[in-house]
């Protein structure tokens, strides 16, 4: 990540990339001397430039140059626009081949602004290169950002800055995670992981196959037959070192690979499902800040991960299973895979006795039907945490939309052989069908769905959303941060 520093009534003489900022239809910049913005402003006007949201621009002028953010209009102003600005800044320095860059920050923004503005950077100046070999010459982007800012203003942007930093290097953890290759990124690597989180105020508990059997993990067993790699349930936990103010389990679908099994998936549909495991990911993404931000929480991550594969003793459409807390599930398809691993996952959340689960999983396809590829299906038995949760994911930037669980709909999914079977019919309320299937194994615990299927991960750079680059988004890693720093 970028190294970035603050600079209190302080000349700063490097690097000599300078941002600025401009309002729509209010000529000149905010953040610069007025000789300085009149020279620019000529320069940029020519080129197409008013100050409209999404607009970046460069000048030169006295031996240094200006990379020109537009806000839109001052009435418009939120953290969101902040957050694209700084991702729009981050792309542009990598178009000008810019790693040094400084900003006179205003006193305008406030400090979640600041917060968002960082986010936007870090996010945006993120790539994947693990396996790329020809890297020497291609743009590194910002490695280094000066914010000078006046001495009373030192504590707040410092304090917004390295929250915004600790937030995005979970996010950027998984994202990496997410897209590491299926065969690099294995339930025993994410087990490993896992591992590594687990000092100071931070435990952990890894049930692999035997301790699973004896569990009655059914769920998640019977969807590992078929691959060659052993399943894992992880149980993190974060206590802080005084008295919690609340319990919160974080439950992650964690699916490293998920070729459909037997109910096959076609070719196509295969070449991303590497990122199956992005609630997982999520999960880990967020432990790996806790020790760090010390919220006042008490924090379980629960992670079920396995492969999902047409092996030999591959489990098969027909098969019954028997979750955690003891309902059997008749499987039809061996495609809706997640839900049945989260019975489990879900099942052990509930008996940690918390006071609310969230859970996160690319659960259906359905739900990117439903609401595309940016916005996130929402289920609940308790508005009032959604309603937390909401408030937290506004903050970030990540939108979520409820769904309503239809009791009427549970008719949907009753079996003739066993308690329920884990599809309905075909074409019809996939999403809602899904967390109705999940609500059987929570009991009466608070709980939130978090249905992640479209915006955990980007086939392609979204222009209006510079944060969001190709692959693996981290989603939910600073909502959730957020929200157990807020709680």
């Amino acid at each position: 990540m970028a190294q970035i520093s603050v600079v209190a009534n302080a000349k700063t003489s490097t690097p000599k990339t300078w941002v600025l900022f401009a309002f729509d239809k209010e000529e000149g910049f905010f953040n610069a001397a007025a000789k300085v913005g009149k020279n620019l402003w000529k320069q940029i006007k020519e080129e197409g430039f008013s100050g409209k949201e999404g607009q970046a621009a460069v000048a030169h002028w006295d031996g240094q140059r200006f990379i020109v953010l537009g806000l839109g209009t001052k009435k418009e102003l939120t953290s969101e626009t902040l957050r694209r600005a700084g991702a729009k800044l981050a792309r542009k320095a990598r178009e000008v081949r810019v790693e040094g860059v400084a900003v006179e920050w205003p006193r305008l923004f406030k400090e979640e602004q600041t917060h968002a503005f960082v986010e936007g950077v870090l996010l945006g100046s993120y790539q994947f290169n693990r396996y790329r070999t020809q890297l020497k010459d291609a743009p590194k982007g910002v490695q280094k950002f000066v914010f000078k800012v006046p001495a009373d203003l030192a504590f707040s942007t410092n304090k917004a800055i390295q929250s915004a930093q600790n937030y995005c290097e979970g996010a950027l953890m998984a994202r990496d995670l997410i897209n590491g290759g299926p065969s690099d990124v294995t339930p025993r690597v994410l087990a490993d992981a896992a591992k590594k989180l687990a000092k100071g105020l931070i435990k952990l508990k890894l049930y692999s196959t035997k301790e699973l059997e004896k569990m009655g993990a059914g769920g998640l067993l019977g969807v590992n037959r078929g691959s060659a790699e052993p399943p894992y349930l992880i149980h993190l936990h974060y206590k802080p070192a005084g008295k919690a103010k609340k319990s919160l389990a974080i439950v992650g679908k964690g699916i490293t690979f998920d070729s459909g099994g037997l109910s096959l998936k076609p070719a196509g549909s295969m070449e991303t499902m590497k990122m199956d495991m992005s609630g997982a990911a999520a999960v880990l993404g967020v432990f790996s800040q806790l020790a760090k931000l010390k919220p006042n929480v008490e924090v379980h991550g629960v992670i079920a991960t396995t492969e999902n594969m047409p092996g030999g003793k591959a489990y098969k459409p027909g098969d019954v299973l028997k979750a955690i807390n003891g309902k059997t599930m008749e499987v039809l398809n061996t495609d809706a895979e997640g839900r049945l691993v989260l019975a489990d996952a879900l099942s052990y959340a509930a008996e940690q006795k918390v006071d609310g689960i969230v859970d996160m999983a690319t659960l259906t396809g359905a739900c990117v039907v439903a609401l595309g590829g940016l916005v996130t299906g929402a289920m609940t038995n308790d508005p009032k945490l959604l309603a937390e949760v909401k408030k937290s994911t506004d903050a970030e930037g990540e939108r979520i939309w409820e769904l309503p669980l239809v009791k009427e709909y549970k008719d949907d999914i009753k079996s003739k052989i066993a308690d329920m079977k884990n599809i309905g019919s075909a074409g019809k309320a996939g999403s809602i069908i899904g967390g109705l299937f999940l609500e059987e194994f929570v009991g009466n615990t608070p709980w939130v769905h978090l249905d992640i299927a479209g915006p955990a991960w980007m086939d392609g750079e979204v222009s209006s959303i510079p944060y969001l680059t190709y692959g693996g988004t981290g989603l939910m890693v600073r909502s959730l941060l957020h929200l157990l720093e807020n709680a």
